[in-house]
């Protein structure tokens, strides 16, 4: 069906054909089937880093429990498609603005990430006359060894120290303006595997608990971050949902007499599948015994492969009409790499790709592109158009 409105678009278009294509009936099913799947204990939160356009969101507000709000300005984006929805706020810098503002938006949980804004959270609530609820955001030592990119267990910005967070807790109880409600274990970032995943909220309800039973804290949420991942490399194999459900739905047993409500952040796996970056073949050259295929867009539009240095998974749009006089550039089963149009050798979205047959005026649809595409993109490098967007339901 994608194919079929790319090859309609490009009719109706002259200039080279570039856009991002969101598919918000995929996006509602896919998180309809994680919902109906969700232990009750669990609340699923839309980390809207991952994607903060307003479109999905307005899809995804009368589905998911809650967004996850990394700054002031995504906390105004949910606010202005809903005045109610619960929000969790967290990142590692956090400024005074930010957290007043957060307050004022009435955010339901706010992540705590060192003792200095343990601190500046009392200092702003007391002024405000309230007390904020809050969860320690915890750097545990060990992290998911399966995850394509850590926040814990290595030298990282994020959270407190394991060892630290006792006396985080010791300061916490002294503070008349915050309220404990749990703790934050986000770790990682891009984890496919189902049975880690599983044994890391295993692992984070062990050492809540624990710090619980220390401290006599009365808590009521854990929460375990996001990090479900998508199989870039091999888009056949993708995480397990329905087997991880079942690991987890045994861990919440083992663990029930803790009474903790399970949250949830996840953004690329709720976003990702579905969008789409299409982008026009302008040339294709040899260069050094390498075919380059080089398209009318690039990282600028869609960063996630040259920021992760990895190879996105295409399919090939053909195109029939040429318009020009002369002999159009094709390549038959060749190898190639699929180059953007900034001038930089870093502009790549695709290496050593096998392709039967591609053609200048053809276009390349990008898959699993819902996530960390346009909204980590530098748009505004060499001032190229900005690719169009399409909703389709």
């Amino acid at each position: 069906m994608i194919e079929r409105i790319v090859q309609s678009l490009k009719k109706e278009r002259k200039n080279p054909f570039c856009a991002y294509i969101y598919d918000l009936s995929k996006l509602r099913h896919h998180v309809n089937q994680l919902m109906g799947t969700l232990p009750q204990v669990c609340r699923l939160f839309y980390a809207i880093k991952a994607n903060s356009d307003l479109s999905l969101l307005k899809a995804l507000v009368p589905i998911v429990h809650g967004f996850e709000a990394a700054s002031l300005g995504e906390i105004e984006k949910i606010r202005a498609v809903d005045e109610k929805i619960p929000i969790l706020f967290g990142g590692p810098g956090k400024t005074e603005e930010e957290i007043a503002g957060a307050m004022d938006y009435g955010v339901s949980l706010l992540h705590v990430e060192s003792v200095h804004e343990l601190q500046l959270v009392n200092y702003i609530a007391a002024q405000k006359g309230i007390s904020q609820a809050i969860l320690l955001r915890v750097n545990l030592n060990h992290s998911v060894p399966n995850a394509q990119l850590k926040m814990a267990g290595v030298p990282t910005q994020f959270g407190m120290e394991e060892g630290k967070i006792p006396s985080a807790i010791s300061l916490v109880q002294s503070l008349s303006n915050v309220k404990l409600h749990g703790f934050h274990f986000h770790a990682m970032s891009n984890n496919v595997d189902g049975k880690t995943h599983a044994e890391f909220v295993d692992h984070c309800f062990g050492t809540a608990k624990r710090w619980q039973k220390e401290w006599h804290l009365d808590l009521s949420y854990l929460n375990v971050g996001g990090g479900i991942g998508i199989n870039y490399r091999e888009i056949e194999h993708q995480f397990n949902w329905g087997d991880f459900i079942q690991r987890l739905e045994h861990v919440l047993e083992k663990h029930r007499d803790s009474g903790y409500k399970v949250l949830f952040e996840c953004g690329r796996y709720i976003t990702s599948s579905c969008g789409y970056y299409a982008a026009e073949v302008l040339d294709i050259k040899q260069n050094h015994g390498q075919t380059f295929c080089v398209i009318r867009g690039g990282s600028h539009h869609f960063r996630l492969p040259a920021a992760w240095k990895q190879s996105h998974p295409f399919t090939i749009i053909p195109i029939e009409k040429w318009v020009y006089p002369f002999e159009r550039p094709e390549i038959k089963e060749t190898i190639i790499t699929v180059a953007g149009e900034l001038c930089t050798p870093n502009d790549i979205l695709a290496r050593e790709v096998p392709v039967s047959c591609l053609r200048a005026g053809d276009i390349l649809l990008f898959h699993y592109a819902g996530a960390y595409g346009w909204a980590i993109s530098h748009h505004e490098f060499l001032s190229h158009p900005h690719p169009e967007h399409f909703y389709i339901e």
